[in-house]
């Protein structure tokens, strides 16, 4: 996929994270936090998290292709295992019925499935079929719309073409249910889709582009000519995660498809998504790799922003951003029993030769 992308060495973990190579800045560890009380550690990219109100964990293991229990008293049960390399996220649970997501080669497959209250694990839709029918995001152009061809000949090789259109892409990172009916929050369609009871998909909403203006310190950062001072880049929009609000409509966290370290503007996103006609509107501007969401039932957001160290709150009407938590690396929030989930350090431990460092940890709620 084609992105602009700043010139400095990229994080493997992250294409796999999102749908493309994403700048990864050097992680901050935070300071321990007392209030926090520990769930689980030694994970493998723990980037989806799933807890009943009485505290049961399903945590998906993404790059070890694995999805687990944890139950209050800490014992684990393997519930799902990828073969062939495959990744596994998006969990969700609602009534006993465990949805996750199997992810595959170069954003081509993406299988959601379904474990039943009696273990049957059963294929509920293939999102990469209805990729490739209807790429929804394929009438949308990305990346510079407003040059001119002679500073378009002068962009680095590694910007790829100037501006593209939607391609077939395909990556479940996010699911959550209302009744029958399954949202999926797929980073590489940069679409919410929705999977009815007999497994048909069909698209709610395309996810707004990012756009970034050129400032002569992007350019510097991102080693573009000086012609593209002043011009505009739409970033593709990868949904992180889709959570349900108070009143029903869907709340999608967005990060753009470039450079996570700043140096283009902090660009993540909240929108809400009338579920029914698919009317999108930006609630909150201006986070920082924002990929785990959760909504209290009055309508506060949470958002973690995982190279940003921190977890942030968004009060019911507002917009603004707030620090709530220091933390490191967030991947995934859940609120449950009163208390709000997370899972940290989630990249920890990537490395070979690395122990997997991930954790799921729980805060008493403001």
């Amino acid at each position: 996929m084609n992105r602009l992308v700043s010139a400095l060495v990229l994080a493997p973990a992250l294409g796999a994270l999102a749908t493309g190579s994403v700048l990864a800045p050097a992680a901050t560890a935070a300071a321990p936090d007392p209030s926090a009380r520990p769930e689980a550690h030694g994970l493998m990219t723990p980037l989806s998290l799933a807890v009943t109100e009485r505290g049961v964990v399903h945590v998906s293991q993404n790059f070890a292709g694995l999805l687990t229990r944890i139950g209050p008293g800490g014992k684990r049960k393997l519930v799902a295992r990828a073969d062939r390399g495959g990744e596994v996220g998006a969990v969700s649970v609602r009534r006993g019925v465990v949805t996750y997501a199997v992810s595959r080669g170069h954003n081509e497959s993406g299988l959601v499935r379904q474990v039943r209250r009696n273990g049957t694990d059963r294929a509920l839709a293939d999102l990469g079929r209805h990729e490739r029918r209807n790429n929804p995001d394929g009438d949308v152009t990305y990346g510079f719309t407003d040059l001119r061809r002679k500073c378009e000949a002068k962009l680095p090789e590694y910007v790829g073409p100037a501006r593209y259109d939607g391609v077939v892409e395909t990556h479940p990172y996010a699911t959550t249910s209302i009744g029958d009916t399954v949202y999926v929050a797929d980073a590489g369609a940069n679409a919410v889709l929705a999977i009815d009871r007999d497994g048909d998909v069909s698209t709610v909403a395309v996810v707004p582009p990012a756009v970034a203006k050129v400032t002569k310190k992007v350019a510097r950062a991102n080693g573009l000519p000086a012609c593209t001072v002043g011009s505009r880049y739409r970033f593709e929009a990868v949904p992180t995660d889709v959570e349900v609000g108070p009143g029903g409509d869907l709340y999608v966290t967005s990060l753009p498809g470039g450079p996570e370290d700043g140096s283009v503007g902090r660009l993540g996103s909240v929108h809400r998504i009338d579920r029914l006609s698919g009317d999108t509107t930006r609630v909150v501007r201006g986070l920082l790799s924002a990929t785990g969401l959760a909504v209290a039932g009055n309508g506060d957001l949470y958002v973690a922003e995982l190279f940003g160290g921190r977890i942030v709150r968004v009060l019911a009407g507002s917009s603004k951003p707030t620090t709530l938590r220091r933390v490191t690396m967030p991947g995934d929030l859940e609120i449950a029993g009163g208390r709000l989930w997370a899972t940290t350090e989630v990249l920890v431990g990537t490395e070979p030769g690395q122990r997997p460092g991930g954790k799921v940890r729980s805060f008493p709620l403001p």
